[in-house]
């Protein structure tokens, strides 16, 4: 079951369900030199949209392949890529009868991925980028080329990818590699749901195997589109789960029978940095209505954890707001090398392809997440604590029963292990390809911690929900009417727990229920 979190206007504070989704007439995205959001990826993703070159990259991808054909044919000198080899190789030139066996060795020689597979919806994110780069007309691809990813796209032909492999470098050289492979009809695809042989699915559509032209391996090696795509993926879940976050704490808030003044804009506007003042906002509009945070109190302050929610809760808002800028940049590049510019009659090998951009940035929202688990996980631990008037553990007779108190336990060993995801993978590099490749960015490593830190994050928060409901339903007055809709829909999927019961159920209910959520609001400003 799907459940739509539209916050409009909190005057009309509304939680709505069963939703649909605009769909355009025309449910095709058509690549294109426009700029790509990524509100643009969520609706792709979610309106299970097809793609398709405009008219525009169709003439921007020919006309560099022709200019390519003519430079071959008319100049003999040696152009790293095109007609030499690769890497520590760069200085032994390929005679003209061997290039396309050039590409097709360079492209099976460098699928070398091991480790767990990439996740399906990454690995089409992936596909997806790497269309959107090549469609420039910078690197010399053949159409068909380009024609054959987006049939792979369109049918949900998923292309078998290994986390471990890439050092975020010359390229997300290896997984790229595993992502071009069912071009020549080699390695193996998901398709209907089964692992087959590519030339399997091959066949079973009438295709052909791509031949692959001078620069063309390189041009599908060379590129950062497994780091994108694991940023793309990471950042739409964690502008959810930030928002998701605040609306967790504000329920934490009302259980500890916490303060409102911590959350006055007066306080913010005097240090207003964009993250905490769009927090403080939001906790108060979530209030909006509450008897619970109205009432008088006994105490004249709150732990840090509820009283500088917005500043830690704001601090990674910020942060991924930033991570957001830099891949939108990235998303809209082009990242291969070397790079065809036709107008100036010139191919220029650089370096666009290091990741050093992304892994800075990766290892910086690995930091921000792990932040929100963090406080998350304190505010946890006070709610079972017996502080005031709550029941330790939040259960009725304790001692008999032990209610929440080891799911603490779980949020503190999963907080701690955040912490040792957070190290920066941005600050090593090791030397490769005989030492031509000398620096390396280590993003792809910063690509796959950081998914991990944004998968506890769920678990973390899912675990916080379980005793924030479980809190105020000791308090005798009613929370907002937006609250408690959100909570009578949460006890339809994970009832109140009365007596012991296994809590793990409970954990993976609520983490499917937080992801069952769509929420419709801006979240990307």
């Amino acid at each position: 079951m799907k459940y739509y979190l539209k916050t409009l206007l909190f005057k009309k504070r509304l939680l709505n369900f069963g939703v649909t989704i605009k769909s355009t007439m025309d449910n095709t995205h058509y690549i294109s030199s426009n700029l790509l959001t990524l509100e643009h990826l969520q609706e792709i993703t979610l309106q299970n949209k097809m793609l398709a070159l405009s008219e525009e990259a169709r003439i921007n991808i020919q006309k560099c392949r022709d200019y390519l054909d003519q430079k071959m044919q008319s100049h003999d000198e040696a152009i790293y890529g095109i007609n030499t080899g690769f890497g520590a190789l760069y200085n032994i030139k390929i005679s003209n009868d061997n290039l396309s066996q050039l590409q097709k060795n360079l492209v099976m020689s460098h699928a070398c991925g091991t480790g767990a597979e990439v996740p399906q919806p990454i690995v089409k994110l992936m596909l997806l980028l790497k269309i959107q780069s090549l469609s420039y007309g910078y690197s010399g691809v053949q159409l068909p080329t380009v024609l054959r990813l987006i049939d792979f796209y369109n049918n949900n032909i998923l292309p078998v990818i290994y986390e471990q492999g890439s050092l975020g470098a010359s390229g997300d050289l290896a997984p790229l590699a595993h992502l071009s492979l069912p071009l020549l009809g080699e390695g193996e695809v998901y398709f209907d749901e089964k692992k087959t042989a590519s030339s399997e699915v091959l066949s079973h559509f009438g295709w052909e195997p791509i031949v692959l032209q001078s620069k063309e391996g390189l041009a599908l090696l060379n590129g950062t589109q497994f780091m994108s795509a694991y940023g793309a993926y990471i950042l739409i879940k964690a502008c959810k789960f930030s928002y998701l976050a605040d609306l967790i704490a504000t329920i934490s808030l009302e259980g500890f029978d916490g303060r409102i003044e911590p959350f006055n804009e007066l306080i913010h506007y005097i240090r207003p940095h964009k993250g905490q003042i769009v927090t403080a906002k939001r906790v108060s509009e979530f209030l909006e209505g509450s008897q619970i945070i109205k009432q008088k109190k006994q105490h004249v302050q709150d732990p840090y954890s509820f009283r500088c929610i917005p500043q830690v809760h704001g601090a990674s808002k910020d942060a991924i707001d930033y991570v957001n800028k830099v891949f939108k940049t990235e998303i809209n590049s082009v990242t291969d090398n070397p790079n065809i510019f036709i107008e100036s009659d010139q191919i220029i090998s650089g370096g666009n392809f290091h990741g050093q951009p992304l892994a800075l940035a990766l290892d910086f929202m690995a930091i921000a997440l792990s932040e929100l688990g963090s406080i998350s996980e304190r505010r946890t631990y006070q709610l079972i604590s017996g502080l005031r008037n709550l029941p330790p553990f939040l259960v009725e007779n304790p001692g008999l029963n032990s209610g929440f108190m080891i799911p603490q336990y779980t949020a503190a060993s999963i907080a701690s292990q955040n912490k040792q995801l957070a190290t920066p993978a941005s600050t090593d590099s090791i030397v490769s390809s005989n030492g031509q490749e000398d620096h390396v960015s280590m993003g792809a490593n910063a690509a796959t911690k950081a998914l991990r830190v944004m998968e506890n994050i769920e678990r973390i928060l899912a675990i916080e929900l379980m005793n924030a409901s479980q809190a105020i339903h000791f308090r005798n007055l009613p929370s907002s009417a937006f609250i408690q809709m959100f909570l009578k829909t949460y006890r339809e999927e994970v009832p109140l727990v009365l007596e012991d019961r296994i809590l793990h159920y409970d954990i993976q209910k609520t983490i499917a229920f937080l992801n069952s959520f769509q929420i419709e609001e801006e979240l990307f400003n």
